[in-house]
């Protein structure tokens, strides 16, 4: 007979027979020469067997089960199981047989994968009314029915941990005590299943008080796994799996071959919903799995992330493949693989989870932890508003620690320590070296929205650079680590602006935090370079004396001070002490450009803007300079509640012809919050506005045709985007593929093109199986999931053309081996008045980019400036 290795890799989808035990003893059988014998009584009986090391595996087993039979008739059944195998049973599955020397610890990524018999056929099973009898049990049929019930999307104030802990901490005894892997995946299939905020919320909020409750140990990974991460962005931590590592696991512990796969991606698209699909169809297997506890599934992540040099592929395939293994039923499966691919698809958020944790604490805490929590009982009686109230303070509290601090391996413990407090400001407070989140300016159509919002008020305008936004740390002890605006580490990248450190700290400057922007420049004369420039800069392993293309920093921000947080100082200030305690040094580092000017200094705001996109910078960024002159403490105290992000703008009818820079007379909304100067981590507040060229309302446009699409993710799942674009040429008769887009849709345009463009209807027009022989594409981007029929013709605003590798449009008009790309393109409008002859030709769009590049630099003047404590 063949190993059950060799026919699982025989295993073509038609099924194989399903074989019984004795089919699988038959040749041991064979072989053995013991008679018959007369039945002799149980004690002889067990004296005349040979050891069980003589026994074959058929008479090991047949021995085993005469065995349980004889102590389930002695002990009637009737007492409590305490074996780890007995515990087992009691998940209400019968029991796999276990093969000999396997590894049930996933954990030994050492060890290969236990041999598994597969069948392409999965029978019913029929549960043995027998404790402890032996059987080919099928995976798929091993969930957890006690975590399945939970109901964790009940309401916080109804749900009590306490009725469930009992069970399940019996449960999970076998674990070490410790939290399984499944009463994640309850969480989240009951997050997939709404669209609900509220019920997300809440989901989250049981699950994390349970675990405070039950398993206050486990409640770390649990956050990281349900956030889709094992460490923060600065800390150099990635899983590097790519999708043949996945395949392969799926491939070898659920018996697909190459085909089978491919139909299921083909079907579900998504890693999870194909391991769902063939988890539920995985044949036998002589292994009883033991189950995934939370804590194990991230430390088997870490050690995937940690394993590197020769042999970690290996190493990390068996990891892989030990998790899908022991994964128990179709559902954890899908969210294994899901976190594998780092593609959770839960819609839970980092905001989400700040807020499920800032009131799981309000109503639970740790075995033995001193801090107060409040009575659910009482909390359901306050109204509304109350509650919100209530909620609101611990929310702020967390969310600031997680901006200031974004690092869950440092606000956990504390919470589990003192809960939610002021305390908790202090303990995970700003600290040199880890990464506050940057506070973020709100989008203004044009310049006339941004005098509105400003109205009355004092303002800076700064040049908005094309370059790389840049936190710069630095410490007593002269060290210096450089992050980016997505927290990621830049200080390899950047050893020049390192060694410039010390020569732009002033004297009685210790430590600081410096926020700029990195901008390639010509050393010689300081002209400014584009983004695309300094993306050819190497990333690792810069040398100063290899480095090609120089940056200049210009700073803007001025957050901490030797030893002194300034995020509550007005921008006035921080600013006057950038510019009076650092050194300037041309073409190296210096501050932004700006402008000091009121709504009523609009011809001067005007021509600084003009003058900005001049200089080839993306627009200005206008910044509140001080606090409300009225503005008492209990005001700021309610200026300081979260302002809600901007919601996507919707299309509005057209307006007549106004003004663009005239501001809006209409009267303030005397219910708005003043707005405040100071510098509010991971806010995007309508204290900082900005204005980009590619908002405004004299851009340029492009007419481009849709040629393709890419699958969306997370929320867009079900949709087409990104969705490829292409410009025509007139000459070659070809279609040139010159962006992808993903911003400007709505959910309903979304919709309706994913039913323009369904593959899935055979009679459908208006897609092509395969790429157009007349479209140029190199699939630098990725290889497209569905091919347009081109038809329509679509109006995109964008903010600059750039050269690109990728991109095939008018290549050869202005470089010959690169073609032309645009930046930040967003989709306006589809021009039903034009048809695909009439799109943006090739020779066009070159003259668009020969016309941007021929902007040469004006020479900067002096401006006058109001206010500038340095006299500028």
């Amino acid at each position: 007979m063949n190993s059950p290795a060799k026919r699982r890799k025989k295993n073509d989808g038609s099924g194989l027979p399903v074989r019984s035990l004795d089919y699988f003893f038959a040749k041991q059988t064979a072989k053995a020469t013991t008679k018959d014998a007369p039945t002799k009584p149980d004690d002889e009986q067990a004296r005349t067997q040979p050891d069980d090391a003589e026994l074959t595996d058929e008479q090991l087993a047949r021995k085993l089960q005469e065995q349980w039979d004889r102590e389930d008739r002695q002990q009637g059944q009737t007492e409590e199981p305490t074996s780890s195998d007995e515990l087992y049973e009691e998940a209400k599955a019968p029991p796999q047989i276990e093969a000999s020397n396997a590894d049930t610890d996933h954990n030994a990524t050492s060890k290969s994968p236990v041999p598994e018999l597969m069948s392409s056929t999965a029978p019913k099973i029929v549960p043995s009314k027998q404790k402890n009898t032996l059987s080919l049990q099928s995976t798929a049929a091993e969930e957890d029915t006690i975590t399945a019930n939970i109901p964790f999307d009940q309401s916080p104030l109804e749900f009590d941990p306490s009725e469930y802990l009992p069970d399940l901490q019996k449960h999970w005894v076998t674990d070490g005590g410790h939290a399984t892997y499944a009463l994640l995946t309850r969480c989240f299939i009951l997050v997939n299943s709404t669209t609900s905020r509220i019920k997300i919320v809440d989901t989250l909020v049981n699950l994390v008080r349970t675990i405070i409750e039950g398993d206050p140990s486990s409640l770390l990974p649990a956050v990281w796994l349900a956030t889709n991460a094992i460490s923060p962005p600065y800390i150099d931590l990635e899983l590097g799996l790519g999708g043949s590592a996945i395949s392969k696991a799926l491939k070898k512990v659920c018996g697909l071959d190459n085909a089978g796969l491919k139909a299921l991606n083909n079907k579900y698209g998504d890693a999870g919903d194909v391991a769902f699909e063939a988890k539920k169809k995985q044949s036998f297997t002589l292994r009883k799995p033991k189950p995934l506890t939370i804590k194990s599934v991230f430390d088997s992540l870490v050690r995937i992330a940690n394993s590197k040099g020769h042999g970690s592929v290996e190493n990390k395939q068996r990891i892989v493949e030990r998790l899908v293994q022991d994964a128990r039923g179709a559902e954890e499966s899908r969210y294994i693989v899901r976190t594998l691919v780092q593609h959770l698809r839960i819609g839970a958020v980092k905001t989400t989870m700040l807020i499920a944790l800032s009131r799981a604490f309000m109503l639970s805490k740790p075995p033995g932890a001193e801090f107060e929590i409040r009575d659910r009982k009482d909390m359901g009686k306050l109204n509304k508003e109350a509650l919100t109230e209530l909620y609101s303070r611990n929310e702020e509290i967390v969310k600031a620690c997680f901006a200031r601090r974004p690092n869950y391996n440092d606000l956990i413990p504390v919470l589990l320590e003192i809960g939610v407090c002021d305390e908790l400001l202090v303990r995970c407070g700003l600290a040199l070296h880890i990464p506050l989140r940057p506070m973020l300016g709100s989008i203004t159509r044009d310049m006339g929205e941004m005098f509105t919002k400003l109205q009355g008020r004092d303002f800076a305008c700064e040049y908005k650079y094309d370059g790389q936004r840049a936190q710069v740390h630095c410490d007593e002890q002269g060290k210096v680590t450089i992050f980016s605006r997505h927290l990621e580490i830049m200080t390899e990248k950047y050893p020049d602006l390192v060694a410039l450190v010390p020569q732009i700290r002033g004297e009685g400057v210790s430590s600081f935090i410096l926020e700029g922007e990195v901008v390639a420049v010509d050393r010689q004369t300081g002209d400014l370079k584009t983004f695309q420039t300094l993306a050819n800069r190497a990333r690792k392993d810069v040398a100063i004396g290899a480095v090609t293309i120089d940056v200049c920093l210009f700073a803007f921000d001025l957050m901490y001070l030797n030893g002194e947080e300034l995020l509550d100082r007005p921008f006035r200030e921080r600013r006057s002490l950038l510019k009076s305690l650092f050194v300037e040094i041309p073409h190296h580092f210096t501050w932004v450009k700006s402008l000091d000017a009121t709504s009523a200094d609009m011809d001067a705001v005007q021509t600084f803007f003009q003058t900005a996109l001049d200089m080839k910078c993306e627009g200005i960024m206008v910044k509140i300079l001080d606090n409300p002159p009225t503005t008492d403490l209990a005001d700021e105290a309610i200026d300081k509640t979260p302002c809600l992000p901007p919601s996507t703008p919707t299309k509005k009818k057209k307006k007549t012809k106004t003004n663009p820079t005239a501001p809006n007379t209409t009267a303030p909304n005397p219910r708005r919050k003043p707005l405040l100067s100071t510098y509010e981590p991971d806010k995007r507040l309508d204290a900082w506005l900005k204005v980009k060229k590619d908002y405004s309302t004299t851009s340029e446009t492009l007419d481009l045709i849709p040629i393709a699409a890419f699958h969306g993710s997370g929320r867009k799942a079900a949709w087409w985007s990104p969705i490829l674009l292409a410009i025509r040429n007139a000459e070659s008769g070809q279609l040139e593929a010159v962006t992808k887009c993903m911003s400007g849709f709505t959910d309903a345009f979304y919709r309706a093109n994913r039913a323009k463009y369904d593959p899935n209807e055979d009679a459908n027009t208006n897609v092509r199986k395969c790429k157009p022989h007349f479209v140029q594409y190199n699939g630098g981007a990725g290889t497209p999931d569905v091919w347009f029929e081109p038809q329509e013709v679509w109006e995109v605003a964008f903010a600059d053309l750039t050269l690109s590798p990728t991109y095939t449009a008018a290549i050869g008009l202005v470089s010959e081996d690169r073609g032309l790309s645009t930046r930040f393109p967003r989709f306006l409008r589809v021009r039903e008045d034009k048809g695909i002859e009439e799109a943006t030709e090739a020779a066009e769009l070159a003259s668009l980019y020969r016309k941007q590049e021929a902007k040469a630099p004006r020479k900067e003047e002096p401006l006058a400036v109001d206010g500038e404590e340095d006299g500028e």
